[in-house]
């Protein structure tokens, strides 16, 4: 949306998150295949790195001795079940000297990352727009265009 926006990308390609086509009430979009095909293609991959992940929990270091395509060393893993590491996870390997510190603070922003994305949620559901446009309009008018304010647009007026 915002790189429509801005001129980036072409604007009929900078959709809105809610009407990329997965939800057909909120819109749809014309990909290279089907929103059905893409849907059921993205599952089954998360899938495939998720039984990874939970063979891996299971026996520390299984994911380096199982064939795969002759990447298992680098898809080793750290040897820790509830950290993924491995070369590709901390390529500079930064913040080693302190690393049960880093993963706090990695858990700590995937919750907040998730927060917002249950922000941008309710906030599409209320107003029917995208983040940019409610960030655009708020700045245009704060007084207008605030969570009091839109609170009152849920279902009609209370």
């Amino acid at each position: 949306e915002i790189l429509g926006k801005m001129g980036v990308i072409p604007e009929s390609t900078g959709l809105v998150w809610f009407q990329n086509g997965v939800v057909p009430p909120s819109g749809t979009f014309d990909y290279w295949a089907d929103p059905f095909s893409l849907f059921w293609g993205q599952l089954i991959l998360m899938q495939f790195a998720e039984l990874r992940r939970l063979a891996d929990y299971r026996k520390p270091g299984s994911m380096g001795e199982q064939y795969f395509l002759g990447l298992e060393s680098v898809l080793g893993g750290s040897g820790d079940p509830a950290y993924p590491g491995g070369q590709f996870f901390n390529m500079f390997n930064l913040g080693s000297s302190n690393m049960d510190k880093m993963k706090l603070k990695e858990i700590k922003n995937g919750r907040l990352a998730m927060l917002a994305m249950l922000g941008y949620f309710i906030q599409a559901i209320v107003t029917g727009k995208g983040p940019f446009e409610n960030l655009m309009d708020h700045m245009g008018n704060a007084t207008a265009n605030n969570i009091l304010t839109n609170f009152g647009s849920i279902g009609g007026s209370f």
